[in-house]
């Protein structure tokens, strides 16, 4: 009965609904999109290339491993955490004898991947490059088309897609940057796969070459196990696996081949995890508020006829059932088409990703069901919940009292909104201590998500309160002014609704623009301080080798090389470079405050203050670590520093760092001379892609890079701000084309229409004027602690300029969104809409 009454509320009112159906598709899109990046993190496929023709492939582990064993009354629970390295880990060869005397194994090929970039005018289209051995040609398996296989050290074979697009062919030179001084070899042939290979290019040397380039003697990248004719690979799998056993060695077989060929793909799954949920959790949080305030304004609309079933003996519960399935019907069609949208969407976020280099394509993008039915399951939840709560007074009421105008404020409203307030002060103040951006990032957003809503429900006191501060300066302006104050005095429930969306625009745009300035900017200001150096060597391929930097010792230079890796002590991440410790404090000044980094060296490392913290460590402390590759060392510490932000927790020794390195080059060389630019580069002229920069210029390229990086966190939180804008636009229409009948009686009461269209002009500029005070105020506080927490200054990073466009953008919507529905409703004789039926 009540689903039959239910139904034709919503046939009737479909004008009524059209908002809420609006809010509620553009959530269950939002919602289904990060799904799909979450899906993807999950269960996304990563296709093996290299080791196609190996069925079974034996690999190093490439996690760090801690269990723990508590003993609590009486029971004994044992947790085991595993956390990946950064770096490619690497397997003894010697393992090799053992897997070749395995039951059902052919052949064992052993497989040294590498760093190895073709330097030609043509690139490699986009591909990473790498070197193997020719001997490990047969896990594609590649096939020569042309010319010989690599005999001696200066032989090379490419693939045939490098030959295609730098029109090269057996014979000709390519100069090759690989792990060490660019060298020109001669092509001898070239090869193409028996099956696609579509993300890498390769480049095969002559085998004692490749071991020289891999620089890890006596070690495998990984093995390839070819089993015997007529042998299941399975029972094959099963005997390596038995013959490993008491080793770190992994065996993969399928699919599970792929994460061990492309480790930035494996990478990247954690990576999605984490940005889809963290995307999703802030998705849902606005959608709730967004979508609890559009059903308020709805049934505030709707009130006096609320208030009538209330009068003529309607229960509280039914009219509780009543919203509560018209809210169901409306959730269940705008949750399937919003579902149905947020598919592609989510295939584009995906493809966006992919190409701002935030995940690799070798990374499939994964659509199942499991997205959709999660959207719809939460829309439909949303829903149900929002007409719930937005029905609590009007089902609550006495019918008596249903049809009387409400005058006395809702005291359990204030106090809701106090208490948001109150946790929101407290997230502010959380969010000073917290020195990490994992840590931060969420607690940032949840702030500002948390203020806003306690804006929700103290809306209507802030709106009194602007109208009472813009009385006298709104009644210079005339009849529409003052039509403007009355408005906003007499229906600030209304006119709240609106500020709730604009509010959040405003704050979450804020905090999304200029949260990462703030940081940036701090790490770019501490390495500014920290260089001495008079120049930086940087290069436009993979690296500055070793051998250039020797090259300017020989001048008697000094020079610093730095090396870029991350690094974990037990299962703590930290960012880490590697530093060539001979005349290190003429080039580099991290604000050494306790310690010296003249006692830096192989055994020794030096620690930010936050690492320092974190680990309780001090000068002539002892620290256990894992380097990038999962190489354990023990270390005493050498030095804390105060500029961590902007040269990483943790300095080593550049000879212990390079050789746990997929790419040992140089991220940089600082260089502390009295030549001038143009003799450095005379210097170094026969290593191709070097640039001599300034400091000011490195710190200028520095700054593109950090823009680069920025643009995927506006690309995560742009979908959600696109939402609070059609939030804004949609609110503000319903709140306009709501009040058709009262500029009708406005009207016939003597306004033009010209008045009644600036006494909206005036009401959304009020509503915008509080809207942008509190947004930037929830803003400017959360930044700030998130400044202190992260820089240890109160000195967030605001641009005028940028700051103005949000507000400007913010202004534009609620006038376009006041004006259009206003000027249609006006449209309308007024005659006809006064005599016509509610």
């Amino acid at each position: 009965m009540m689903l039959r009454y239910a139904l034709q509320s919503v046939r009737a009112r479909k004008a009524g609904f059209l908002g809420a159906f609006l809010a509620l598709m553009c959530a269950a899109a939002l919602i289904t999109a990060c799904g799909t990046l979450l899906d993807t993190g999950l269960r996304g496929t990563i296709r093996t290339e290299r080791y196609a023709a190996a069925p079974v492939v034996v690999s190093a582990d490439q996690y760090v491993h801690r269990t723990t064993v508590k003993h609590k009354k009486g029971k004994t629970k044992v947790k085991h955490k595993a956390k990946p390295i950064a770096e490619r880990a690497w397997l003894p060869e010697n393992l090799r004898g053992t897997l070749a005397h395995t039951p059902g194994v052919a052949r064992v090929v052993p497989e040294l991947t590498f760093l190895a970039q073709p330097l030609t005018p043509a690139g490699t289209g986009g591909r990473t490059a790498y070197g193997h051995a020719w001997d490990s040609a047969a896990l594609t398996p590649y096939r020569l088309t042309a010319g010989r296989a690599p005999q001696a050290a200066g032989d090379v074979v490419i693939d045939g897609d490098l030959a295609a697009r730098a029109r090269l062919r057996p014979g000709d030179r390519l100069t090759v940057q690989s792990t060490q001084a660019p060298r020109t070899y001669r092509i001898t042939g070239i090869a193409t796969p028996a099956t696609a290979v579509r993300h890498q290019m390769a480049l095969f040397f002559s085998a004692g070459e490749a071991r020289r380039l891999a620089a890890h003697p006596g070690q495998a990248t990984a093995f390839g196990v070819l089993p015997a004719k007529g042998a299941d690979p399975e029972r094959v799998r099963r005997a390596v696996a038995r013959a490993l056993h008491g080793t770190t060695a992994q065996v993969s077989t399928g699919d599970a081949r792929g994460p061990v060929e492309f480790l930035d793909a494996a990478a990247a799954r954690t990576r999605l995890v984490s940005m889809g949920g963290a995307m999703g959790g802030t998705s849902l949080l606005v959608a709730v508020l967004v979508v609890v305030g559009t059903f308020a304004l709805t049934v505030q609309q709707r009130h006096r006829e609320l208030a009538l079933l209330r009068a003529v003996a309607a229960t509280s519960g039914q009219i509780r059932k009543l919203l509560g399935r018209e809210a169901l019907i409306v959730g269940a069609a705008a949750g399937t088409a919003g579902a149905l949208l947020g598919l592609p969407l989510g295939g584009w976020l995906h493809t966006r990703f992919v190409a701002l280099g935030a995940v690799p394509d070798t990374l499939d993008h994964t659509v199942s069901v499991f997205p959709p039915l999660a959207a719809l399951a939460v829309t439909l939840l949303g829903a149900w919940a929002a007409a719930r709560i937005a029905s609590r007074r009007i089902a609550r009421i006495r019918p008596a009292e249903a049809l009387a105008e409400r005058t006395r404020p809702a005291w359990g409203r204030i106090a809701a909104g106090l208490l948001l307030l109150a946790g929101g002060v407290v997230l502010v103040v959380v969010l000073t201590s917290l020195r990490t951006e994992p840590a931060s990032t969420p607690v940032t957003f949840l702030a500002v998500v948390v203020l806003s809503a306690s804006v929700a429900l103290l809306g209507p006191l802030l709106v009194k309160a602007v109208a009472l501060l813009l009385a006298g300066p709104l009644r210079l302006t005339g009849h529409g002014g003052r039509l403007a104050t009355a408005n906003l005095r007499g229906n600030a429930a209304r006119m709240a609704s609106v500020v709730t969306p604009l509010t959040l625009l405003v704050g979450m745009t804020c905090t999304v623009l200029f949260v990462q300035d703030t940081l940036g900017d701090a790490a770019r200001a501490q390495a500014r301080e920290g260089v001495r150096a008079d120049w930086v060597v940087a290069a436009q391929g993979p690296g500055v080798p070793g051998e250039a930097a020797e090259r300017l010792r020989a001048r008697h230079d000094t020079v610093t090389e730095v090396v870029r890796t991350t690094v974990r002590v037990g299962l703590d991440k930290y960012p880490a470079q590697g530093v060539t410790p001979a005349g290190l404090t003429r080039t580099w000044d991290p604000k050494v405050t306790a310690g010296s980094l003249d006692r830096l060296g192989p055994g020794t490392v030096a620690v930010s203050e936050l690492a320092a913290d974190q680990q309780h460590l001090k000068p002539g402390s002892t620290l256990k670590l894992t380097l990038g590759d999962g190489t354990p060392a023990t270390l005493t510490v050498a030095a804390v520093y105060a500029r961590g932000l902007g040269f990483g927790d943790l300095t080593l020794a550049h000879d212990l760092v390079a050789p746990h390195v997929d790419n040992p080059l140089a991220s940089s060389v600082l260089v502390r001379t009295t030549r001038t630019q143009t003799q450095l580069a005379t210097t170094l002229r026969e290593f191709p892609g070097l640039r001599i920069l300034s400091p000011a210029a490195a710190d200028a390229l520095q700054a593109d890079r950090q823009q680069t990086n920025a643009e995927v966190n506006y690309l995560a939180m742009g979908l959600v701000l696109a939402f609070t804008a059609i939030a804004v636009v949609n609110t503000l229409a319903m709140s306009v084309a709501e009040r058709v009948r009262e500029f009708a009686l406005l009207r016939l009461a003597g306004a033009t229409r010209r008045q009644v269209l600036r006494m909206l002009r005036t009401e959304a500029l009020s509503v915008l004027l509080l809207a942008t005070s509190v947004g930037s105020g929830i803003a400017l506080a959360v930044l700030t602690a998130f400044s202190v927490g992260m820089t240890g200054r109160a000195a967030p990073t605001v641009t005028p300029l940028l700051y103005v466009g949000v507000v400007a953008v913010a202004g534009l919507l609620a006038l376009v969104a006041t004006a259009v529905p206003g000027r249609a409703a006006l449209r309308v004789r007024a005659v006809t809409v006064a005599t016509a039926k509610e």
